[in-house]
């Protein structure tokens, strides 16, 4: 049958129809790529991505490091490193193709404005030799014209909406002199003095404890909720985003190969990577078995990628996925994959042991995690 399914010609790739009675689409990719020059040599990074943002919602883009879920959206606010550029496809944007800007002039009244980020590390987006009263301050007296007085006032407010302690003595404080879960409330607070339309949070928590994990999600899930923006959430870690997403879209090897609602990707994945992600959770694992991992390392980009990517770290490839890219498998209006195990054509495989009882141990899960916030 893999034979046939090899020989046979694939079947015709349709655009995933995710817009069956959706809110409005803020942002919308089409066939986007990304490539860069590296020692001469371009490389491609993103290949021919669609995703679309609807306003409101919490999208998480989740994969491993050097998938793409960075890169991907520092093309909507124009931060791609010097030698990295969009090479094909566009990003629709408010009738804008952000896709085309190429000049600080174009940028200026989309970054931090209306695309706002919030990085990992904190410390990349603070200066260390100016206070943080006056780090949030010029952003208020730059984008919304307050005076010196009027952007203090406002800025003691936003560190005590992001609950930083005692905020008008902690004004002038400098970034050092916060932990690093307070100066990760700080870029919040600046995020919000832009009042963003948009806002991305790349891996927003992973240099933090677990503690201050939980906090700095609840945080932005609260605020979310009464500002009303639309955020976009990147994450290696699809534990982090059960509880803060609406929909996930799954990277690997610069392609989104799974894309669906939080109900469709943690019930009923469908692409073999997701499954490996989810295998990898510790706490859907248990104590009889051994802890999951995936095998090998994610693609490199200096050479062409022939097939599936994901192929050679595939313990169910075919021998199709080695010489031929996968279309994008439509399995519901809301849910899609990028893989040939959803060709009819294709041998029914049993899944991992952990996806088979998925609904019991994410129940489990759940159950634990409530009793351990009882103890506390």
């Amino acid at each position: 049958m893999e034979d046939e399914l090899l020989k046979e010609e694939a079947l015709q790739e349709e655009a995933p129809n995710l817009e069956n009675k959706q809110p409005e689409v803020v942002i919308d990719v089409k066939n986007l790529s990304v490539g860069f020059i590296v020692r001469g040599k371009k490389i491609n990074v993103i290949r021919n991505i669609d995703l679309k943002v609807y306003r409101g919602e919490t999208l998480a883009i989740v994969g491993e490091s050097g998938s793409g879920k960075s890169v991907t959206t520092k093309t909507f606010t124009g931060m791609l490193e010097s030698n990295g550029k969009v090479t094909g496809g566009s990003i629709m944007f408010d009738g804008m193709d952000l896709a085309k800007f190429t000049t600080n002039e174009q940028w200026q009244p989309i970054r931090g404005k209306r695309i706002a980020t919030i990085f990992q590390d904190p410390m990349t987006s603070l200066n260390p030799l100016l206070t943080i009263g006056f780090q949030i301050s010029e952003v208020l007296r730059l984008h919304h014209g307050l005076s010196k007085q009027e952007a203090k006032e406002e800025a003691i407010r936003l560190l005590k909406k992001v609950r930083i302690p005692n905020a008008e003595a902690r004004y002038d404080d400098y970034p050092f002199q916060y932990s690093g879960g307070m100066r990760q409330r700080v870029v919040i607070a600046i995020a919000l003095a832009c009042r963003p339309e948009i806002l991305i949070c790349d891996e927003p928590t992973t240099a933090l404890d677990v503690t201050v994990q939980a906090q700095i999600i609840a945080l932005i899930k609260e605020l979310q909720e009464e500002y009303h923006w639309t955020t976009i959430f990147i994450t290696h870690d699809l534990g982090v985003v059960a509880n803060v997403a609406n929909r996930i879209a799954v990277m690997y090897g610069g392609q989104i190969v799974e894309y669906g609602t939080v109900e469709d990707v943690f019930y009923n994945p469908a692409h073999p990577y997701t499954w490996a992600l989810l295998c990898s959770l510790p706490q859907l694992g248990s104590k009889d078995e051994p802890l999951s991992y995936i095998k090998g390392n994610p693609p490199s980009f200096s050479g062409e990628i022939i097939g599936d990517a994901f192929a050679p770290r595939n313990e169910y490839a075919m021998n199709i996925d080695f010489v031929k890219e996968p279309p994008m498998f439509q399995i519901s209006p809301t849910h899609c994959a990028k893989t040939w195990l959803l060709d009819p054509r294709a041998p029914k495989v049993e899944k991992p042991l952990v996806i088979q009882q998925l609904h019991e141990r994410m129940k489990r899960a759940a159950e634990e995690l409530k009793r351990q916030e009882g103890e506390e």
